[in-house]
């Protein structure tokens, strides 16, 4: 080769380099500007949150307030039962994610690890159900809740939703890429179908176990028409519904809204950061067999 070729071969190869670094580069800024927009409501709530009422929609913003005022999340708790309400959604919400997660583990290891007639088909028609709208039975549910007199009480939330076709798909597609070979093993060496369960497939599938708690977490903690619905007592209602009646009531007082709304989204940031590590690897992982 000669040395010219080398020289045109050289001066491509630094032309490549170079476009490959710019567009990386662009890559990270619109990445940081998509980052920037997200960000911008959150750090605009806890900004306003420590503000007085009048400086809220202050232009321009001030971002950092000179006199933080902490005391808008003591009063928070004094205008309306927060703390009653956030205990009624922390039970609830533990509650429904756990029996999800058992309930969904149970279906998914059957569909996926034990041989049955019309197990395919089964299964295809129990996925099927997650198109059917809630409100189509919204108002079965509720004449069956109140006629065994589960209305007005979190047993009626924790029944309707301790069952989820979705969790059921998402176990599922998790169980199929754990080899077949530790089940077969298994049950050569004397263990039932309920010892491959707790003892193989559950311990191999942590990161479809977090990725479900969290979904499942977050969905019931956000939950609004559940317990609109269901629910009549204040010392059953939940913390979105105590928002809503905070915010019936204090209108104009944005601080003290941002400061409850604040408060209220905590709990599942906590829960995120706890099971980040296994909720990105079930993200990855998931859905490699179908």
């Amino acid at each position: 080769m000669s040395s010219a070729s080398v020289q045109i071969s050289g001066k491509r190869t630094t032309a490549r380099s170079m476009t490959y670094t710019v567009l990386k580069l662009l890559l990270f800024v619109l990445l940081g500007l998509f980052t920037v927009l997200a960000l911008f409501p959150f750090v605009w709530m806890v900004s306003s949150s420590l503000k007085l009422e009048t400086d809220v929609f202050r232009y321009p913003i001030e971002w950092i307030p000179k006199v933080p005022h902490w005391d808008n999340y003591i009063k928070i708790w004094q205008q309306v039962p927060l703390l009653v309400y956030f205990k009624n959604t922390a039970v609830l919400s533990v509650a429904v994610t756990g029996l999800q997660v058992l309930t969904s583990s149970f279906a998914a290891y059957a569909f996926a690890k034990m041989r049955f007639r019309g197990r395919d088909v089964l299964f295809l028609c129990y996925i099927g159900t997650i198109a059917i709208p809630w409100q189509t039975y919204m108002l079965p549910q509720f004449i069956l809740m109140r006629s065994v007199e589960l209305y007005d009480t979190l047993m009626a939330l924790v029944v309707l939703q301790s069952f989820t076709a979705f969790g059921v798909f998402l176990m599922r597609q998790f169980f199929l890429s754990i080899p077949n070979d530790l089940s077969e093993a298994a049950r050569i060496d004397g263990l039932n179908e309920y010892g491959i369960w707790a003892r193989i497939v559950l311990p191999l599938s942590k990161p479809a176990i977090a990725t479900l708690s969290i979904f499942t977490f977050v969905a019931t903690w956000n939950d609004y028409m559940g317990p609109l619905i269901y629910l009549r007592s204040d010392s059953v209602k939940t913390v979105q519904v105590g928002l809503r009646r905070f915010i019936q009531q204090y209108t104009s007082q944005f601080n003290l809204i941002m400061a409850a709304s604040l408060c209220s989204i905590i709990p599942m940031v906590v829960v995120f950061l706890f099971l980040q590590k296994y909720f990105i690897e079930g993200i990855a992982t998931t859905g490699i067999k179908g």
